[in-house]
């Protein structure tokens, strides 16, 4: 009986341990391979990160992610939340925090919970399309071009619900911070206006 066990624990850890994964990854590069390796988007030849893996921005000129609580934030190697409850003094300090600051451009508004709430991996890419408009007119006046412009950019890539029914529409931050900075600024007029 010990033989057997033994036997059958080696048959099935190279079974389902080896080779059931070799085969899982082996037909998703080939059925899928972009999203196998990973969505990486590179620019000029230089990887400049994932569509999958969110990633801090810092500065009024770019659209700012979801806050992080991965490691020391965006680690894709300590993916997790914070596991602070609604109720804990440090959470709502952070988040006091982070409103202030999101308000100094819009005192008053609402801002919207993804710019001050982290998601469950730490890890999210993505902001909602309301996040991406309420950074709309900080974003355009720190790079000289018109709110309408920047708007029509989170509207390029604001992405619907998956097949039309599941989550919500959300846009990519690295992707619309990558156009903007292909957009650059609009040229002057002759009289120096916008």
């Amino acid at each position: 009986m010990i033989l057997t066990s033994v036997l059958y624990t080696l048959v099935t850890t190279l079974l389902l341990g080896v080779g059931y994964p070799l085969l899982v990854t082996g037909l998703a590069h080939v059925l899928f391979p972009r999203q196998a390796g990973g969505q990486l988007i590179q620019q000029n030849g230089v990887l400049v990160g994932s569509r999958l893996i969110g990633q801090p921005f810092s500065g009024d000129t770019y659209f700012h992610s979801r806050p992080s609580a991965a490691g020391a934030g965006y680690d894709a190697t300590a993916s997790g939340g914070s596991n602070y409850a609604a109720t804990n003094n440090k959470l709502i300090a952070r988040i006091a925090d982070d409103t202030a600051v999101a308000q100094k451009d819009h005192p008053g508004q609402p801002v919207p919970i993804d710019l001050v709430t982290a998601s469950a991996s730490g890890l999210d890419s993505d902001i909602t399309p309301a996040a991406a408009d309420y950074q709309a007119a900080r974003v355009a006046r720190a790079r000289g071009q018109g709110v309408d412009a920047v708007r029509a950019l989170i509207q390029r890539h604001t992405e619907p619900r998956q097949f039309g029914v599941l989550g919500e529409p959300v846009v990519n931050v690295l992707e619309l911070n990558l156009e903007l900075d292909k957009s650059g600024k609009p040229d002057l007029d002759k009289s120096g206006r916008k």
